[in-house]
């Protein structure tokens, strides 16, 4: 046992994943301050900044607006179990891991669920979830807005047309798409909605953001029996994070200093603008994989997740040879696919701080380097310059409106 450890230090990796993501440097020297306790005085006013951001990103004004000490699954966890117990109904749209993980989560609740799927690389139609809750007394329905295993993006006004036709409470997963595609809370209309701090927030992962309307908290108010989970009980949760500031558990401080700094630097670029730089930046990173000859497992372009794009790995391909020469080459990155899409695709991300253009052309032309080595016919420099292209057409679009 005389084992020695050596000084912490890992190697700077561009992580074009669909999480996590890198991380501004000014995040990172938010994390290095010192420590506070978590009920200094000084910590409750960055607890209220921290709220503050929170409403402004998630676009609400929900009371119970807060971030877990949890990973996003544990955004699912609370989402579902305090709002259902026995005798409840509820819907889960499925299309992918993460949406099924909720479904897998529900059940262990007394309550009676329905899954409602559509294979992975599509969206469910929300006339299907219709259709199961006819005549049911349906508690919620919930589904992910970006699912990060298949790189789906699902639009939530149907399913709240569909809620409000069953009288249920719409639960949304937005942990790959908050802060990277348009959404408001409040006039969507969504009931619960949670995310992760490690995706287009660009923050260390270990919270999640959750926000509750007031629909939602007369929901948990109201129970009959106790919440399944004394941690993720939001109605105690929020006695810490609300005007009391009672004493729950002792919080990640310095998670929660990254992450109000990563916001800052989001209301710093503007919603508006962070949207559409993770919109153009996948559609040039779409326009060079296209010229490379690659397809893409979602073949709807208004259902492809800006930050999330599933590539079909070409036959012949060895998925886990080309990620291994990215990282060891190139030290890019990048994941591949989860459940039923295991060896089937590359899942690309570009979000938050990753979502930049020197990114997508040093990915793209990392690629080819790769395909062309491993005997692929690939047009030299076709991707990138595909890419450029794009980028130029944005460009000049844009000065042309000014």
């Amino acid at each position: 046992m005389t084992q020695t450890v050596g000084e912490l230090n890992p190697p700077v990796r561009l992580m074009l994943t669909p999480g996590p993501s890198s991380v501004d440097p000014r995040v990172y020297r938010a994390m290095a301050t010192p420590l506070v306790g978590h009920l200094d005085p000084w910590f409750k006013t960055c607890m209220d900044e921290t709220q503050l951001l929170l409403r402004q990103i998630f676009q609400t004004e929900n009371r119970l607006t807060m971030p877990l000490s949890a990973s996003g699954s544990g955004g699912i966890e609370a989402s579902v179990l305090n709002t259902l117990e026995e005798g409840d109904e509820g819907i889960v749209a499925v299309n992918g891991l993460f949406s099924d993980r909720m479904y897998e989560i529900a059940q262990r609740t007394s309550a009676k669920i329905t899954k409602v799927e559509a294979p992975y690389g599509n969206t469910v139609d929300a006339e299907d979830v219709r259709r199961a809750g006819k005549g049911r007394k349906i508690k919620i329905i919930g589904l992910a807005q970006g699912e990060t295993s298949s790189g789906v993006l699902t639009q939530l006004a149907d399913f709240r047309k569909v809620a409000d036709e069953l009288g249920a409470l719409l639960v949304a997963d937005t942990v790959a798409s908050l802060a990277a595609v348009p959404l408001h809370v409040d006039n969507e209309r969504v009931d619960i909605c949670f995310s992760g701090t490690q995706k287009a927030i660009s923050a260390p992962p270990g919270m999640s953001p959750i926000t509750v309307s007031a629909r939602g908290e007369e929901v948990m108010r109201t129970r009959k029996t106790k919440v399944q989970s004394w941690y993720f009980d939001l109605t105690t949760a929020m006695n810490y994070w609300g005007k009391e500031r009672l004493y729950h558990h002792t919080p990640p401080i310095s998670l929660i200093y990254a992450l109000r700094e990563a916001m800052r630097i989001v209301m710093q670029e503007g919603l508006a603008v962070r949207w559409e730089r993770h919109r153009t930046n996948q559609l040039a990173l779409i326009a060079g994989l296209e010229a490379m000859g690659l397809e893409l497992l979602v073949k709807n372009p208004a259902e492809r997740l800006p930050t999330v794009t599933a590539v079909m790995i070409p036959k012949g391909i060895d998925d886990a040879r080309v990620r291994n020469q990215l990282l060891d080459e190139f030290n890019i990155e990048i994941a591949g696919g989860l459940g039923p899409l295991k060896g089937k695709i590359w899942r690309v991300g570009l979000m938050g701080y990753c979502s930049q253009k020197n990114n997508v052309l040093l990915f793209l032309a990392a690629l080819e380097k790769i395909m062309l080595e491993l005997g692929l016919r690939v047009p030299e420099g076709g991707g990138v310059a595909a890419a450029i292209r794009n980028y130029t057409q944005v460009e000049t679009a844009s000065a042309a409106s000014r």
